[in-house]
């Protein structure tokens, strides 16, 4: 079978075969194999060709998602796990937020721990005015799905937490890059990205999000944990209603 993602993919680089076999150091009857036979190049080869026309490898090749290699991919994102919140380091959370510079997303319902803690409001501040895109989705207090929350972790107090959260904010909502949106849809996992790093807060019933565990993430080529969790983002993302300032 023809691939069609790299002949696509091609095009629209402007890129011949040959254009391409010269700049990943093959012969253009190997790239003419890639395209009408769906042969897949050696690593160190697709990480070229991936860098040089801008796309992930398991875009155009799709295969590699699948068995022993996603597996071994998925198993290297995996940077550490704490039992719960309140033991992943103010220091891990400081020198994430520190490092980032293209990429800021928060899924929570209150988050307060970030404004009362973590400076969290002149972090979004600092990043923001340096380019970082921010985007926040909070729970919206006013929802089901947040009362429901607060019913089954017996926390009264949900709700207006994220209000309160909200208010926080409000005094970067105006800011080039940032983007605040409130959401109302049923919280599995609280998630916090920082670029090509990402924390997962996990949820089970009846537990506070303090007590439950987190994930540290690492981006990899071929990997599927970091773009599963990037796309259950998305997807809330797309649901959520922006903040009025």
């Amino acid at each position: 079978m023809a691939n069609e993602r790299l002949r696509g993919t091609l095009a629209a680089a402007d890129l011949t075969k040959n254009g391409l076999a010269e700049l990943v150091g093959v012969s253009a009857k190997s790239v003419e194999r890639w395209l009408t036979q769906d042969r897949c190049p050696h690593p160190a080869i697709r990480l070229k060709v991936a860098r040089a026309l801008n796309q992930e490898e398991t875009y155009l090749w799709p295969e590699l998602l699948t068995g022993t290699r996603a597996a071994n991919a998925s198993l290297s994102e995996f940077v550490q796990i704490w039992p719960t919140r309140s033991e992943v380091p103010h220091d891990v959370w400081r020198s994430l937020m520190r490092q980032a510079t293209t990429t800021i997303q928060v899924l929570v319902y209150a988050g307060g721990f970030l404004v009362e803690s973590l400076d969290f409001v002149n972090v979004v501040r600092a990043k923001a005015l340096s380019g970082a895109e921010v985007r926040i989705l909070l729970g919206d207090g006013e929802s089901e799905a947040v009362r429901a929350r607060a019913r089954e972790e017996g926390l009264a107090s949900l709700p207006q937490r994220c209000r309160s959260t909200l208010e926080y904010l409000s005094e970067v909502t105006d800011l080039p890059n940032v983007s605040i949106r409130t959401h109302h849809t049923p919280l599995y996992n609280s998630i916090y990205r920082f670029d090509d790093s990402m924390l997962v807060n996990t949820h089970s019933y009846g537990a506070y999000a303090a007590k439950s565990p987190v994930q540290h993430l690492q981006r990899v080529p071929g990997g599927h944990l970091f773009g599963y969790y990037q796309d259950s983002f998305d997807a809330v993302w797309a649901t959520g209603r922006p903040t009025v300032s």
